[in-house]
């Protein structure tokens, strides 16, 4: 009978395992490195039907300029994107939030989309790291 229960609790154990790394996939992956916070997950850029509209933050969108769209970190928040593709990097400002039931971990402007290198894809897996509220002083 202890045998049954331990092998019992090991496919349980197996199965919420298998589960998260499933999961992981589409979920944002967050782990901290020191004072660097990184996130995993898929990047999207905004249709033009935005430009001109107000953010969350109540600046005016404009697809030309570097920024996005996240909904777990603080508005103001300057963070590098990097496309794993191609390991081509951007640095924005997130001033906006995407729909709560998006699953997508970031929606960028068409600018920081070009600098990536995915406006054909519409969609690539990105890097995220935490850069704080100051902007960076070479954002290039």
């Amino acid at each position: 009978m202890h045998h049954t229960k331990s092998i019992l609790l090991f496919f349980i154990a197996l199965a919420c395992f298998l589960q998260n790394s499933f999961a992981q996939d589409s979920a944002t992956v967050k782990k901290t490195t020191g004072k660097v916070k990184v996130q995993y997950g898929i990047a999207s850029f905004y249709s033009n039907k935005f430009n001109g509209r107000k953010t969350a933050n109540g600046e005016i969108f404009s697809q030309q300029k570097l920024t996005a769209a996240h909904n777990s970190l603080p508005l103001g928040t300057y963070v590098r994107v990097t496309n794993l593709r191609n390991k081509r990097t951007v640095i924005v400002k997130i001033n906006d939030r995407l729909h709560a039931r998006n699953k997508r971990l970031i929606d960028l402007t068409r600018a920081a989309a070009q600098k990536l290198g995915f406006i054909k894809s519409g969609l690539t897996r990105v890097k995220i790291e935490v850069l704080g509220k100051k902007p960076p002083v070479n954002t290039k």
